[in-house]
């Protein structure tokens, strides 16, 4: 039996896209450089402290960003050091020292796990960063930072929550 023309025409048609079908990867890697290159120029650079629930960081429009340094946590309740809990804040508001032995002690302990490098890092001292909540008293962060700087961490840092400055947060 003889096959009409459209019929012929059908059958080569169905024979042409009977092969699989051809995925186009150029526009998908396109897409994908174009994501990549996104991504790298919308990357920004921000160091995160540790961060702790119960520790509400006070206030401030500093610039400068944080260093990676030792952070001693200053809760309402406790003193952390590397995650570990040195003490309570009740115990170091009750001697009547300066400083507070215990977070002496393990001061010392970890600069003598981390020797000075040269003469200048061990003149100009070790890098450390209080980060206190904001209802601290006052007299508890002095005998912490007079700790710190018997013990050699003398460059202290403050850590605080960076907010916009706005034209009434600028001094004249």
């Amino acid at each position: 039996m003889k096959q009409s023309l459209r019929a012929r025409r059908m059958a080569r048609l169905h024979r042409r896209h009977k092969g699989q079908p051809k995925l186009n990867l150029v526009s998908l890697m396109d897409i994908f450089t174009i994501l990549v290159f996104f991504l790298l120029v919308n990357s920004s650079d921000v160091e995160v402290l540790q961060s702790n629930k119960a520790i509400k960081l006070p206030d401030s429009v500093a610039e400068q960003k944080p260093d990676n340094t030792l952070v001693v946590m200053v809760s309402a309740q406790d003193i952390v050091i590397s995650g570990r809990s040195i003490m309570t804040v009740e115990a170091a508001l009750s001697g009547d020292d300066d400083e507070i032995a215990l977070l002496k002690k393990e001061l010392e302990y970890l600069a003598s796990r981390k020797p000075f490098a040269n003469d200048s890092e061990a003149k100009k001292g070790r890098d450390i960063t209080i980060m206190g909540d904001s209802s601290i008293p006052y007299t508890l962060l002095k005998r912490i930072m007079t700790t710190c700087a018997q013990t050699d961490y003398r460059n202290i840092s403050l850590a605080v929550s960076k907010i916009s400055s706005s034209p009434d947060h600028e001094a004249p």
